[in-house]
């Protein structure tokens, strides 16, 4: 019987754990978790203070094929879109800041490179795939979340920061 209890527990346990983490993801309409990185120019970005705006989080990493590979066209939807009220911000997630300012310079990224040495905002975000990118509304609210990369991805977001900045 006691066995039998221990696996119960344990099965509740792992229920709770599991309900945590879905409910830390970021859902579609929920706010958008804030957080306050340093970024790669020296300043400090928090997100909150980017209410009002449309904001793109591009979590990447130096080791990620597929986002060394996007970056660019990120880096196009920043210079279309950037004076019209969008924010994008590349979260990188390697523990040498030097290695994730080198790469972004190397790929002609002007967007702000945000430095998540410690992991603790994709964890937040419940991130397990790179590269992922989260598209926020104006209100702070998570609209839209795209795990991986695929080519022509970014005819989507090109969409859905549009039709954003139309709200």
């Amino acid at each position: 019987m006691p066995l039998l209890r221990s696996l119960a527990a344990f099965a509740l346990a792992g229920a709770t754990l599991a309900a945590h983490a879905a409910a830390a993801t970021p859902a579609p309409n929920a706010t958008a978790p804030d957080f306050t990185l340093h970024a790669a120019d020296g300043r400090n970005v928090r997100l909150e203070e980017l209410r009002g705006q449309v904001v793109l989080v591009n979590f990447w990493a130096t080791w990620c094929g597929p986002c060394r590979e996007e970056m660019p066209k990120l880096d196009a939807l920043y210079a279309k879109y950037h004076k019209s009220g969008f924010v994008l911000l590349g979260v990188n997630i390697d523990d040498d800041p030097h290695t994730a300012v080198a790469t972004a310079q190397k790929l002609g990224v002007s967007f702000p490179v945000l430095l998540d040495t410690d992991k603790q905002v994709s964890k937040l975000y419940q991130l397990a795939t790179m590269p992922s990118t989260v598209v926020i509304d104006r209100d702070g609210r998570v609209r839209f979340l795209h795990r991986g990369y695929r080519d022509g991805v970014e005819g989507e977001y090109d969409a859905q920061i549009r039709g954003l900045l139309k709200e």
